[in-house]
């Protein structure tokens, strides 16, 4: 299947005639087999081939408008040299727009509280029952693409798809991505620049959803569905007889009725059995972490508001919003869980929970209104120590945010991580250890700055910041194998031009970043000296870690002291940069005052040489890398370690 190269990259303007809607419908017959590929390999492989080619055919047959006589939702703004061109390749890019746009909204992921799009959903109509198509398997490259494909995003399919099976020069594949609602085309360009695949693959008939092999589903599934099914029309009216008994007192309006009686489930819901730890207990005890917390607040004893918090813990109702860092369950307590805190804050009653593998925070309004809704939280936290058991965010309220630190802490400050020079200001603390409202890390737009908590414990001084979780992340510096708190000036210049890339790494469990210099490389043309970081996010669950290399030019030449530093590559559940593998190495392609552009590499101090390949060759001894190179040029590189073993760059 050739490129259409004579279809422009945009389409032309909308429409709104009779004449132009045939000729959509023309170009519609003419190219339906090209529309219906292009769905499928933009699609999400995750739908499974028997939906991507049912999908991918709805895709086409709804691209035409849905009026004659009403232009459509968009076109793509007409490129210069267009201006003659034919009626028939406008009303195909018009199609091709349209089936590109549904196919990138339907690979968006659903959210618990929005409503659905009609096209993230399976369609109505191609629709086959009791047998599932696919098209024909070819060899072993189509399936690498397959996969390849799989891991990238759904912005970088659709780039990697115009320039190879459409022919389209990257201004126009910007121009069609930017029409069909991708927020950043640039960057989905440079995504598709790591699939390496030949472009010819993408007419293989792997990938075509119009030649089909049929096979029959899952008979035996099929009728074991058939006897759930009555099944589960039996267990609804039993949970529906349920939903109507009236509630017991306990429960309150923030929890669902009780489903079953349990001796030990009901222990654990009794505010009378929740474990209170002494005052003074922190400063005897073995361990110090969540364990040796006290109970502290000044509603410790209200076993209504401690009664509702447990009961919304075990089976929470509709009123209640329920939220959960990754790879945290989410079920109700095995016994009585510790009582960390409960009392006012601001205008909610806030009760924190502790049981031994979860901090469960439970909020409501302090009049105790049901129309107010509650909210819970859980946040992972094994394996915590004094360092991670720090402190707790206990309110967090219009971009403002209060903490409850560990009994240990002697003293609590303010710092702003983008003004390393500017001193810490202290944060006042109540009596129980909540401290007064600070405002949220880049709660201004445009990242101008980020408070950080610092809390000091004897003469250690340690920086936490918030990044949307119940626990505060800590910051550190220094190599894998030896992380310390941040310190010095100079560490504190580097996380000023580190902090606003922190979002990266937000709302996924986080438990500490690390960031780290492992190269300072001379600038070609005496411009100066650049440094190169690695930072590196570890989670809780031990899963999920996230790895950024980052390229810090001068101040001067990116911006000021203030400027974040740009990423060069990022990897995620990566042993890169860690204390496993401590080794990291990135390059980018960086263009001087004068005007002329060159690949810069850097390796960690275990690399020997380095090597590119690709858009340019070039080879260096040592840890790092310049070569003369041209706008646009991509390098893979690679390096030889000190052990004579061959390390790819971080990806």
């Amino acid at each position: 299947m050739p490129p259409l190269r004579a279809v422009p990259s945009s389409g032309g303007r909308p429409c709104a005639e009779q004449a132009d809607t045939d000729r959509a419908e023309a170009a519609l017959v003419e190219h339906y087999a090209r529309l219906v590929r292009i769905g499928y390999l933009v699609l999400p492989p995750s739908f499974g081939r028997n939906r991507r080619v049912l999908t991918a055919h709805w895709l086409a047959q709804r691209s035409l408008p849905r009026s004659r006589s009403a232009p459509p939702e968009a076109a793509l703004p007409r490129p210069r040299h267009a201006a003659g061109a034919a009626s028939a390749e406008r009303g195909y890019a018009y199609l091709r727009l349209r089936v590109l746009r549904s196919a990138l909204e339907a690979g968006q992921p659903l959210l618990r509280f929005a409503r659905p799009r009609r096209v993230q959903l399976p369609p109505l109509l191609p629709q086959v029952w009791g047998l599932r198509l696919f098209p024909h398997s070819c060899g072993a490259e189509e399936l690498a693409l397959e996969q390849a494909l799989a891991e990238v995003s759904g912005p970088c399919r659709a780039a990697h798809v115009l320039r190879g099976l459409e022919g389209l020069a990257d201004a126009e594949v910007c121009r069609v991505l930017g029409a069909a609602g991708v927020a950043d085309p640039p960057a989905a360009l440079l995504e598709a620049d790591a699939l390496t695949a030949s472009h010819a693959l993408l007419t293989s008939p792997e990938f075509d959803p119009c030649s089909l092999q049929v096979r029959p589903t899952d008979l035996l599934r099929r009728r074991r569905r058939g006897r759930a099914v009555a099944a589960g029309l039996g267990a609804l009216l039993v949970c529906g007889t349920l939903l109507l008994m009236p509630r017991d007192g306990l429960g309150g309006s923030a929890s669902a009725p009780p489903y079953s009686r349990n001796a030990a489930a009901e222990q654990a819901l009794d505010p009378a059995a929740l474990r209170r730890v002494p005052v003074a207990f922190w400063q005897s005890s073995a361990r110090r972490d969540f364990t040796s917390w006290p109970t502290r607040g000044d509603r410790t004893d209200d076993t209504r508001l401690l009664g509702r918090a447990l009961a919304a813990w075990a089976r929470p109702g509709s009123g209640v919003a329920s939220s959960a860092t990754p790879g945290t369950p989410v079920g109700p307590p095995m016994g009585p869980p510790q009582l960390l805190y409960a009392g006012e804050v601001d205008a909610a009653a806030v009760v924190l929970f502790h049981d031994g593998l979860r901090i469960v925070r439970y909020a409501e309004p302090r009049n105790a209104d049901p129309a107010g809704g509650a909210a819970l939280d859980f946040a992972r936290v094994d394996g915590a120590d004094s360092v991670t058991a720090g402190a707790l965010v206990v309110q967090r309220r219009k971009g403002r945010i209060r903490y409850l630190t560990a009994p240990w802490v002697r003293g609590a400050a303010v710092r702003d991580l983008l003004a390393p020079r500017g001193a810490a200001r202290p944060l006042r603390r109540d009596r129980h250890g909540v401290t007064a409202a600070l405002t949220g890390p880049a709660a201004s737009a445009g990242c101008h700055s980020w408070n950080a908590l610092e809390v000091r414990e004897g003469t250690a001084v340690r920086l936490l910041t918030d990044l949307g979780e119940l626990t505060p992340v800590r910051l550190t510096s220094g190599a894998p194998s030896a992380p310390h708190d941040v310190s010095g000036r100079s560490e504190r210049e580097s996380w000023a031009r580190t902090a606003c890339l922190l979002p990266a790494v937000r709302s996924r469990g986080v438990r500490s970043v690390n960031s780290w210099p492992y190269a300072r490389q001379p600038l070609p043309e005496g411009e100066g000296a650049a440094l190169w970081l690695c930072t590196r996010a570890e989670t809780w669950r031990g899963t999920g870690s996230r790895v950024l290399a980052q390229f810090q030019a001068p101040p001067g030449l990116s911006g000021g002291a203030g400027a974040p530093g740009a990423v060069a590559a990022h990897s995620e559940d990566s042993p890169d940069c860690g204390v496993r593998r401590p080794q990291v190495l990135a390059g980018v392609l960086w263009r001087s005052d004068g005007g002329r552009w060159y690949v810069l590499a850097a390796g960690s101090r275990q690399f020997a040489s380095l090597s590119a390949t690709g858009g340019v060759r070039a080879r260096a001894d040592g840890r790092l890398l310049a070569v003369r190179a041209r706008a646009g040029d991509r390098a893979r590189l690679d390096g030889l370690l000190a052990d004579g073993s061959r390390a790819r760059a971080l990806r």
